[in-house]
């Protein structure tokens, strides 16, 4: 059997047409298929590999770590010092009051943390989320998500929690002392590239505050230079009680986190003790290539504060096309929008036919996704933006 075929037989399906790109390799902002054809890499793993692939740095330090120790204990009874030393490396990243990391193993299960911290921490259950959002696929993470698609085949869900529209002054008005947490993302990634405004974050702040809420941001997609600055955070000038972070955490290895104050971090040591477990979280391997990919977005930000931006407004620049109804960007995260998701998926599919590997959105499957490595030249952007325009005139002739 082929490994195609292998793939569809024994490996769990996340739908009944997988793309089924067969990876043979991955170097720098490429990826290789079975046959060694060359193709742009414009996903970046969604938003996890922004040094691109096969970092010279990233792998000694991996290489390094392997050969010093692995898994030796279940989370937080040891003292590692990958787990110390990327721990307080991120906490000199953050604000002030986000210093006490604790480790997941993804994304998903830093939402589940934080979630289990609002409660436990505020002894309240109610929990305010949004429309179009998107913070994982486990069931706690599921009953936040804004999508009833995804969410109905799987009810019950958590209790107790209530979805707006995101920039609605609802959603502002709805927290109050029996609210444990709001929990969003600084931009809607999955839905598209949707913001809100500075001040509407910054009254969410203020309400918070009033009433004993914990702010949860999600900066998992838009965390570690994806957004033109280290956090999105930073961007709109507010702190949050909780960050969750994942996706670039690692430099292409799977790690997640959730960052709170010791204050705040601390119940989980308390009635009951191991309030939260985990036995892979904060991997020592995981957390030394962290480390490393960390210390390296950072010279690349001290070289030049705007090569994210810089790179950003190339992309916009050069796609442009009757065909495209609008590009909205975010830093290297950018949504090049469609007439609907027929026209879409047809571009998709012939710009990897053509060269560019990209996909679509969950909440905006009108949408291309540009997430490529933060480490993408210009030359690499001019050759990118070519093949998507070449494939949207492809397509259109067939079309027509």
């Amino acid at each position: 059997m082929t490994q195609r075929e292998l793939f569809l037989k024994h490996v769990g399906q996340t739908s009944e047409t997988p793309l089924a790109f067969e990876v043979a390799k991955a170097e720098g902002c490429y990826l290789y298929d079975a046959h060694g054809k060359k193709h742009i890499d414009l996903i970046g793993g969604i938003s996890v590999c922004n040094l691109g692939h096969g970092n010279a740095r990233i792998k000694e330090a991996v290489k390094k770590q392997v050969d010093d120790y692995m898994h030796v204990m279940v989370y937080g009874e040891s003292v590692l010092s990958p787990q110390v030393n990327y721990a307080k490396a991120i906490s000199d990243v953050l604000p002030e009051n986000l210093n006490s990391i604790y480790f997941t193993n993804s994304g998903s299960e830093a939402t589940e943390g934080a979630m289990k911290l609002a409660k436990r921490y505020t002894g309240r259950s109610k929990i305010i989320s949004f429309k179009n959002s998107y913070h994982g696929s486990t069931q706690g993470a599921l009953s936040v998500m804004g999508s009833e698609y995804w969410q109905q085949a799987y009810r019950p869900l958590l209790p107790d929690v209530h979805q707006f529209d995101y920039g609605s002054q609802e959603a502002i008005d709805a927290i109050d002392n029996k609210t444990a947490c709001i929990i969003l993302e600084p931009m809607q990634s999955e839905a598209g590239i949707n913001e809100a405004p500075t001040v509407w974050f910054q009254n969410l702040r203020k309400k918070c505050n009033e009433t004993g809420t914990l702010l949860i941001f999600d900066e998992i997609q838009t965390g570690f230079g994806r957004c033109g600055e280290l956090f999105a955070m930073y961007k709109l000038g507010v702190t949050p009680d909780i960050v969750l972070l994942g996706k670039a955490l690692g430099g292409g290895m799977p790690i997640g986190a959730f960052v709170a104050d010791k204050s705040i971090m601390d119940v989980f040591s308390t009635n009951p003790v191991l309030g939260h477990i985990t036995t892979f979280g904060g991997h020592p391997v995981c957390c030394a290539a962290g480390m490393e990919s960390l210390a390296i977005i950072q010279e690349l930000f001290a070289e030049n504060k705007n090569f994210v931006t810089e790179k950003c407004e190339l992309f916009k620049k050069q796609l442009v096309h009757p065909a495209i109804k609008k590009v909205a960007a975010y830093g290297l995260l950018i949504a090049v929008h469609f007439e609907d998701y027929p026209t879409n998926k047809k571009i998709i599919d012939q710009c990897i036919i053509n060269g560019a590997f990209t996909d679509w959105f969950l909440f905006a499957d009108n949408a291309l996704r540009i997430a490529p490595p933060l480490i993408i030249s210009e030359d690499e952007i001019l050759a990118s933006c070519n093949i998507i325009l070449q494939s949207i005139e492809e397509v259109l002739n067939e079309i027509s």
